[in-house]
């Protein structure tokens, strides 16, 4: 690893462990609650303890004066929930209007298991050798998704995540997201399947507990951190909800401690 990329994944983590607030919903979903004063979202969030925070390019201007000491991480794909697939993501930058936008690194959505896969993968390879050249960070969110993914058996689903996470590696990714199996014991195998750092994304807003069990379940499975983005940017407190997820990859504490330790009420 170069000298510059490991700097970078540094500004984009803490001592090896990561949490990363997505905020490029507003190209899938609109100016949706949370996304609309992106800037004040995107200051709560760095206030609460978020390593990065991630967009699309054409918001930079609205991340850079409100993300503080956070790192800033600029997607280069996407889709809407309007369209005809929102599996088929389209490239929507590259890395060097990445590194215009003053990305510390740069994230790339593939669906394994999608007839858009084989795009993906050429598309992602492209990315990784041309982020290479710069020391530029890659963070791959690699989904199982397809008509043969299993994800009505949990161990069946983390081997299709496992795979997922597999693949992201073999391209050449420096970190890995994808969505949490349901369970520690079965997450094991989705960490196990990469040498990369592996974060869980957050999927749809749960209530402060189930999200902070999945936090903490993937951490015991030997995730290295979170990628969470309507569960934290919807939620009515963002500042509070971040530093929670934050006490839980950064300090390891239980879900009960870090409700309390950010004010968050305890009820099961």
């Amino acid at each position: 690893m170069t000298a510059g990329k490991a700097a970078r994944l540094a500004r984009i983590g803490t001592g090896g462990r990561y949490l990363v607030v997505p905020m490029d919903h507003g190209l899938t979903l609109g100016a949706v609650e949370g996304l609309v004063d992106l800037g004040s979202t995107v200051e709560a969030v760095a206030s609460g303890g978020a390593d990065a925070v991630l967009t699309q390019r054409g918001v930079a201007d609205r991340v850079h004066p409100n993300v503080g000491g956070a790192g800033y991480v600029v997607h280069l794909n996407g889709s809407t929930d309007i369209g005809p697939d929102e599996n088929d993501k389209r490239p929507t930058a590259t890395v060097e209007d990445a590194i215009r936008a003053g990305g510390d690194a740069v994230s790339f959505h593939i669906n394994v298991g999608s007839e858009y896969e084989p795009d993906q993968i050429t598309q992602l390879s492209e990315v990784t050798s041309a982020a290479e050249r710069y020391g530029l960070p890659v963070l791959t969110m690699a989904y199982a998704r397809g008509h043969d993914v299993r994800d009505d058996d949990p161990a069946a689903f983390a081997e299709d995540l496992g795979h997922a996470v597999r693949l992201a590696e073999e391209v050449g990714s420096d970190l890995v997201k994808t969505a949490y199996s349901g369970s520690a014991e079965t997450f094991e195998r989705v960490v196990e399947s990469t040498s990369l750092p592996v974060l869980i994304a957050g999927g749809s807003r749960g209530t402060d507990r189930e999200t902070l069990e999945m936090v903490r379940g993937a951490m015991d499975a030997g995730a290295r951190g979170v990628s969470m983005g309507r569960s934290v940017f919807q939620h009515e407190d963002p500042e509070a909800i971040t530093a929670a997820v934050a006490a839980v990859v950064h300090d390891d504490t239980t879900v009960e401690d870090a409700l309390r330790s950010a004010g968050l009420a305890v009820e099961a």
